[in-house]
Parts: structure tokens; sequence; C-alpha cells
């Protein structure tokens, strides 16, 4: 990471470090689905060690379930000391991605199976997230004024 990506205190902007989620997780849906994507939704990031200026940036990201049009990728941030070698776990993110067809519509994701006991506990996971998502939605839309 560069001196561009950083704020008056020396570290990362968060929204840098959002923003490499947002295409490494476009990227594992592409993968999944051999469409275009676009993100729906960024269900949860989480800052739980600051990037600094000079920090290599590794990012990993999986989908963790696939629904009718839309999936769920999960992204993992490690930046690496160049230096020391040292690594730290630094951010944490799941975003939903829906898949588009030729004329920008959503359309139908291959499904995905989960077969390891920790692919089958990300998809749970997904499920669960997706769950407390949509209630929130229909809670926030019942309690506003008619």
């Amino acid at each position: 990471m560069s001196i561009l990506d950083a704020n008056s205190a020396g570290f990362v902007h968060g929204g840098t470090v959002m923003k490499l989620c947002d295409e490494v997780a476009g990227l594992a849906a592409i993968k999944h689905s051999r469409r275009r994507v676009v993100t729906a939704a960024v269900d949860r990031m989480t800052f739980l060690d600051p990037v600094y200026v000079g920090d290599l940036l590794t990012l990993t990201a999986s989908v963790n379930t696939a629904w009718r049009t839309s999936m769920e990728v999960g992204v993992r941030v490690v930046a690496e000391n160049p230096l020391t070698g040292e690594t730290r776990h630094t951010n944490s993110a799941y975003l939903t991605m829906v898949a588009l067809d030729e004329d920008g519509r959503p359309t139908e994701v291959p499904k995905l199976l989960a077969g390891s006991s920790v692919q089958q506990r990300r998809a749970q996971e997904a499920q669960l997230r997706r769950r407390n998502r949509l209630a929130e939605r229909d809670e926030i839309i019942a309690s506003r004024p008619r």
C-alpha cells in the first residue's frame, strides 16, 4: 500500500480496503457463475487491525453459498510487513453478488456444492446472515407509516 492510500494518521483508508474486497469478491463470483456480476450488498466489513503504508495485502475470496441469482462471497484480508515477514489478519467481509445476463438482468447461477465441513459451515453461516438481512429489511418496511 502506498502513501496515496493513506489518511493523515498514516493508516490505509478503510474505503481503499473495501474497494479491494469488492473487486476480489467480484472475481470469485464471476469465476463461479461465469457471468458479469454486481455488488448487491456488503453484509459485514470488519476492521480488525490497521493496514499501514508499505504493507503488502493478500485478499482471499471464496463463494460461501449460491442462491438463485446471487452468491455470498467471503473475503479475508491479510497484511504483511515486507521487511519482517510478519502477517496480520486485518479485515473480513461478506458481500452479496448478483449475476447478470447479457441484458443486465439478474440470471440464475450454478448451485454450490458444500462438500467439506468448512464449506458446510460457511454455507450455514451465509444462510443465517441472509435470513437476518431479510428480516431486518422486512421489519424496517413494516415500521414505516402507511
